[in-house]
């Protein structure tokens, strides 16, 4: 049975997704949703569950270096909850420190624009947290530890 993951580098403003098919382990990036209010958000990823048969959802958990949790953790758990009630999907979370910095080297291409760049790097980081999650063995059941 094929699992469909989504992973989300949760944001504010932006939320970046990435998509991958469990039993072949490659993420890709999929979309970066501009936040328009809790409906418009609601049925986008109300959406986004029914179009791409997603089966589980992993939300990026910005951690201190010293293993802590963030006051954006705090938000990017409360924001998985809210996603889980309103798709019905279950959320697991996972380590994200340092995908952000590694998008953005991805993204150090000459000639492409900061505007390019930024549309670009919430999916990207969704990417590179998502292929760390699937490449540490975490598809059971429970929430999987950091990437370290």
């Amino acid at each position: 049975m094929n699992t469909t993951l989504a992973g989300i580098d949760y944001g504010t403003v932006r939320i970046g997704i990435a998509l991958a098919d469990a039993s072949v382990g490659i993420a890709s990036p999929h979309a970066t949703w501009t936040r328009r209010g809790e409906q418009a958000d609601a049925a986008f990823f109300r959406r986004l569950v029914k179009e791409e048969g997603i089966d589980r959802f992993v939300v990026g958990l910005p951690i201190h270096l010293d293993g802590s949790e963030s006051q954006q953790s705090i938000e990017a758990r409360a924001f998985g909850e809210w996603l889980e009630e309103i798709t019905g999907v279950p959320v697991l979370f996972f380590d994200e420190r340092f995908t952000s910095v590694e998008a953005d080297e991805r993204l150090a291409v000459p000639g492409m624009t900061k505007k390019k760049k930024a549309s670009r790097r919430d999916r990207i980081a969704a990417q590179i947290m998502l292929s760390a999650f699937i490449e540490s063995g975490a598809l059971g059941d429970h929430s999987p530890g950091a990437i370290d």
